[in-house]
């Protein structure tokens, strides 16, 4: 397998001076590229862009589709990260600190299973869901 490399992700958000507070303030990933709709974020290395789109209107709640993944309503869809534990216990605390309302209280999912990992799910200020996940042994990632 070669180098693994960074990703790109674009979301859309409601409010670029509300996502440049959340995802730079809260989470304290560092500000790329901006412009008027749209700025750049450092996520543990991979670049992500918050892009304005207004509302649709159309009356549907994205946030209403969820599957369930142990015991557990996920929302979908949803991005995040896949952090050493020890970062992942520091951004923890840190959206515990900042008031941050969980929709999946951090946990440890499949504890004691194939996969076994500490996960959490929020909401941005825009209602993206975002996971933050972690594994003790790396090699679980992909484990059946």
């Amino acid at each position: 397998m070669s180098e693994l490399r960074p990703f790109h992700l674009a979301f859309p958000v409601r409010d670029i001076e509300e996502a440049r507070r959340f995802y730079g303030e809260v989470l304290g990933c560092p500000e790329g590229r901006s412009d008027d709709t749209w700025v750049d974020f450092n996520l543990y290395g991979h670049q992500i862009v918050a892009h304005y789109k207004p509302p649709a209107g159309n009356g549907k709640d994205a946030s209403a589709i969820h599957n369930p993944v142990d015991g557990h309503d996920v929302p979908v869809p949803h991005f995040g990260i896949v952090l050493a534990m020890n970062d992942w216990k520091q951004i923890r605390d840190r959206l515990i600190a900042a008031g941050i309302e969980f929709t999946i209280e951090p946990y440890i999912r499949f504890e004691g299973q194939p996969g076994e990992q500490a996960t959490m799910f929020f909401l941005d200020p825009s209602g993206n869901a975002l996971e933050f996940k972690a594994f003790q042994d790396l090699t679980q990632l992909f484990a059946k």
